[in-house]
């Protein structure tokens, strides 16, 4: 049987209409519903099933709405939209609304062949989403195949949820924990990374020789890797076996030069030139040794490299922008600031002593060890300042400490000792490995040491309690301020037994009715690496949800440097406070970026920072490194790294003179020490150095190979399909309004309660806002911005709730059956003083067959569209419109009363002639199909090869879906136009 329908053609089958798909075959029909989605597509055989041509109904005279029908059916109708035929074929599919600034690394991405790109916009801004864009619009388009994620497995989970919920892109997680299940699915000699074409892989996992081989010769034609700069180091500093093995598996990966590859990092540089270039070398090799300087070496890296600070897209699409006017201006509302406040506290007497002792024997330790020989040396200086870092933190890190045998212990060697002993007391900016790392480093090393460790122990034990412990004292006091002043804050640790520590002393017991310091309606929970990711997450959720919406309720999260990368916190809290310092600062400032990012609607976020005044720790590192980093962030507007080796280098002079103030008095000052004055020095020199990179960096190599303007017009072009937030923000309120839902304004938008709405209605939403928010008549949160928390729903066209009720507008419109109110109609009269003569609007659905020619071959699509044409007149001598007048019918108000029986006249016959206007329609949807052929040309400019081929036509006939009659308020036809 030979086919006989074209793609895009309309049938119907199985008593509904459906759209010929292009992977169609003669004996086999692929379909997906008209105005459906890609998930309702279904196979038909002619051979055994009735399918026929299908003509869309016209509306039927007698079902007239009111003066918003036009405008609520056509946003129901773009709403529903799931396959663009502009060139960004995936926005219309995805889940989340990029902001206009988001989109510049995809429109650099589709200008090349193959796409190579370092995306390095600073923390908060939405890297994430920008590689999903690219992402899922290079699988769109069939620029590729597959995807692979590489990234820490504490963030594996993460992107998963990300890809799946906004981009639509399913993707199996490959960790340690999940190969050998996946593994038993394969068939004999087929790989896993064939049988599934879209992965998350474990960064640690695969770098190993053995899985890495399998990866690199199966790997997908696109890869993502997070957090990149962990996968190259510098040419001037020792590389740990882990920095190898990264590197390794990217630069095979990158050799490759037909795979897509976008590495993403807010801190390209970790304070390192070589660095960079080492990173910029997996993009593409000459940025490696290009003169950045040069204009050459500018204009190649502009293609690549796009790094903004949030100040350059605070406000974008502005006439500072070098745009005409503001009409396209978008702000993101980022926190403005972040307010510090350094608090201090004093050890207790008793914790004094026990502080000094512990001192006293990790300077004896060092000491004896120095005359053992090397391997002994490095062992004890990692017991010593393990035993140093725990006491600081709590009572309950340090009696773990004093009980545990040292990880460094066992060493055979001094290498080894430094391998085993640093991951576990300092704080590694470069780290992606910080699952395990929350642990309690032990302090013993030798066998007759146990009882004297013993003792300290228990004395450390002891001190549990605000009693004894003025730091945990001197939390509760700042804790209470900020929920005073309404915030809900994260308290960072150091150690798990720390974190733990403090959920016991803050938190309320309902079993024993013990009532915690901070107030009976404060929930509060720790997080520690003892919990898998997910189960962190769950975790966080479980505590908002218990804490609930209640203005009087307050969260208090308690957590460990496992929570201080990747996982975004800005919903549920706003503020943090560094209960143990990190010893090197730019933890810190992951730690505040997890809640000061897009998406946090306070203005402000507060930072507060404990350190104890006499422990001869915590303020020399305040002050020589937390507050330099500070500074030089509030003087660039980013964060600049400070390298590991320097930072190690002050903070190990910091143990040196506090190990020999404890064996010799106080002989000098921190500050005068010829270790600390050198290490400092190198630290400075180093830094600034940096900082004067990474100045000049941000101002000649910011993104300039995207003019804003190319952005605006894309932008435009987009809203003009798919619609703007303020036509999104209108058509919820007015449906809701008139399905008979009860709105109340709220800050940054609106509520609404569904239950007395139809039925058909609430049953679309209860799969998306849950079937017991229905039930019991809770509040939905409407927002209008587009980052939203659990539980709320977005003012976009892509949020899961808008998609919902405009689904059921949308069908309620085309059924005439339909139970209940239906406040979009496919037809309506309307009497206005915004016309002076007849006035005739059409919404009409085009449908368009693209051929789209890719690296892989070409690819067929189907794509939808809707336009508003008016014209003047009778059909048959109509006077065409502008668009713009078209658009602007939407909002006319009727000023009289238009007689139901009148108006059925006047649209029947109007409907009996609208075959006349069919040449126009056909001819406007061709003039479409060339305005999307020169658009989908100009975003692929760069890549000539890319654009060979592509076509884009348009199917007729259109279909009509409304007929809105707009009379003049006159109630008279003038002369010479007829009915």
């Amino acid at each position: 049987m030979a086919l006989t329908y074209s793609a895009g053609s309309l049938v119907t089958a199985r008593g509904r209409e459906w759209v010929v798909l292009p992977e169609s075959e003669p004996d086999l029909l692929v379909l997906r519903p008209l105005g459906g989605s890609d998930d309702d597509i279904a196979a038909v055989f002619p051979a055994f099933e009735t399918v026929r041509d299908a003509e869309f109904a016209p509306p039927a005279p007698g079902d007239l709405g009111d003066q918003r029908a036009a405008g609520l059916l056509r946003t129901a109708l773009r709403v529903g939209f799931r396959s663009g035929a502009g060139p960004f074929r995936s926005l219309a599919g995805i889940a989340v609304e990029p902001r206009a600034y988001q989109l510049v690394p995809l429109l650099m991405a589709l200008r090349q062949k193959t796409v190579r790109m370092l995306i390095s916009d600073d923390v908060g801004i939405g890297k994430t989403v920008e590689a999903g864009l690219i992402a899922s619009e290079l699988l769109a388009q069939g620029e590729a195949t597959g995807l692979a994620v590489l990234c820490s497995p504490a963030l594996a989970e993460q992107w998963q949820q990300e890809l799946r919920t906004k981009f639509g892109i399913d993707a199996e997680l490959v960790l340690s924990s999940t190969v050998s299940c996946l593994e038993r699915g394969l068939d004999l000699g087929q790989s896993l990374f064939d049988k599934y074409p879209h992965v998350i892989v474990s960064t640690d996992f695969i770098k190993s020789t053995r899985h890495r081989d399998d990866f690199v010769r199966h790997c997908p034609d696109l890869v993502i890797v997070d957090e990149a700069h962990t996968c190259v180091t510098s040419d001037d500093t020792k590389v740990s076996t882990q920095n190898q093995l990264r590197h390794e598996l990217l630069r095979r990966v990158a050799e490759d030069a037909e795979r897509h590859l976008l590495l993403v990092t807010a801190t390209p540089h970790s304070g390192k030139e070589s660095a960079f270039r080492n990173l910029l070398g997996l993009v593409k090799p000459e940025l490696a040794r290009v003169d950045l300087d040069s204009e050459k070496g500018r204009k190649l890296l502009a293609q690549h490299f796009v790094a903004r600070k949030r100040a350059d897209v605070r406000q974008y699409l502005t006439k500072e922008d070098g745009l005409a006017d503001d009409s396209l201006a978008e702000r993101t509302a980022f926190p403005s600031d972040r307010y510090f406040k350094d608090e201090t506290y004093k050890l207790s007497p008793e914790y004094r002593a026990l502080l000094d002792d512990a001192i006293a024997y990790a300077s004896e330790r060092v000491e004896e060890a120095d005359g053992q020989g090397r391997r002994e040396a490095r062992i004890a200086w990692w017991s010593a300042i393990a035993l140093l870092r725990s006491m600081v933190s709590s009572p309950r890190a340090a009696a773990q400490t004093l009980r545990t045998r040292s990880a460094a212990a066992v060493a055979a060697s001094a290498e080894e000792a430094d391998r085993l002993g640093a991951p576990l007391t300092s704080d590694s900016a470069d780290s992606d490995a910080l699952e395990g790392m929350d642990v309690a480093p032990g302090a013993e090393t030798e066998e007759n040491a146990g009882s004297r460790l013993a003792e300290l122990a228990e004395r450390a034990a002891a001190l549990e309690g605000p009693a004894q412990d003025l730091k945990l004292k001197a939390l509760i006091k700042n804790l209470k301020a900020l929920l005073a002043d309404g915030y809900n804050p994260i308290v960072f640790c150091r150690y798990i037994p720390t974190a733990e520590y403090l959920a016991e002393q803050l938190a309320n017991d309902p079993e024993t009715k013990k009532r915690g310091p901070l107030g009976a309606r404060t929930v509060v929970r720790a997080v520690t690496g003892t919990l898998s990711p997910q189960q962190r997450i769950d975790r966080i959720e479980e505590l908002a949800a218990e804490a609930g919406e209640d203005a009087a309720a307050r969260r208090v999260l308690i957590a460990t440097d496992c929570l201080s990368e990747g996982v975004n916190l800005q919903h549920h809290f706003d503020a943090v406070l560094h209960y143990d310092l990190a010893w090197n600062p730019t933890r810190h400032d992951q730690r505040e970026g997890r809640v000061d990012r897009y998406g946090q609607k306070r203005d402000e976020v507060r930072v507060i920072t404990l350190y104890g005044d006499d422990n001869g720790i915590d303020g020399k590192v305040l002050e020589v490194l937390i507050k330099k980093h500070r500074q030089i962030k509030k003087d660039l507007g980013i964060s600049v790294s400070v390298p590991d080796e320097m930072s190690t280098g002050v903070t190990d002079a910091i143990v040196e003179w506090l190990l020999l103030r404890g064996r010799q008095g106080q002989q000098e000052t921190l500050f005068e020490s010829d270790s600390f004055q050198q290490s400092f020095a190198d630290l400075e020199q180093d830094w600034n150095s940096a900082a004067d990179r990474e100045k000049a960096s941000r101002s000649r190599f910011a993104q300039r190979s995207i003019h804003p303007e190319e952005v605006a017009r894309e932008v435009a072009a987009v809203r003009e399909a798919l619609g703007g937030a303020g036509e999104i923000d209108t058509f919820v309120r007015e449906s809701l309004n008139a399905l008979g839902a009860v709105l109340r304004d709220s800050d940054n938008g609106f509520t609404a309660q569904v239950r007395g709405t139809p039925m058909g209605l609430q049953d679309a939403l209860a799969p998306v806002v849950g079937a017991d928010t229905v039930e019991r008549d809770r509040p939905i949160p409407f927002r209008s911005s587009p980052a939203v928390g659990r539980g709320e729903a977005a003012l976009v066209r892509t949020d899961p709730v808008v998609g919902a009720l405009a689904s059921h507008v949308l069908n309620a419109a085309l059924d005439t059956q339909a139970d209940g109110a239906r406040p979009a109609r496919r037809c309506g009269v309307v009497t206005t003083d915004a016309v002076t003569t007849r006035t005739t609007l059409l919404l009409v659905r085009y449908r368009f067959h693209l051929t789209l020619p890719s690296r892989n071959g070409e690819k067929q699509v189907v794509a939808e569209d809707a336009r508003l044409l008016a014209f003047e007149g009778a059909p048959r001598t109509a006077v065409w419109l502008p668009q713009q007048r078209a658009v602007e019918l939407l909002d006319a108000q009727a000023t009289e009363n238009t007689a139901a029986a009148s108006g059925e006249r006047m649209m029947t016959r109007i409907l009996d002639q609208l075959g006349e206007v069919t040449p126009y329609l056909e001819s406007y949807g061709d003039e479409l199909a060339a305005e999307l052929d020169v658009s989908h040309r100009r975003v692929r400019t760069a890549s000539g090869e890319i654009v060979r081929g592509l076509s884009v036509t348009a199917q007729k006939p259109a279909d009509i879906l409304g007929t809105y009659v707009y009379l003049p308020a006159t109630a008279s036809v003038p002369a010479g136009v007829s009915a």
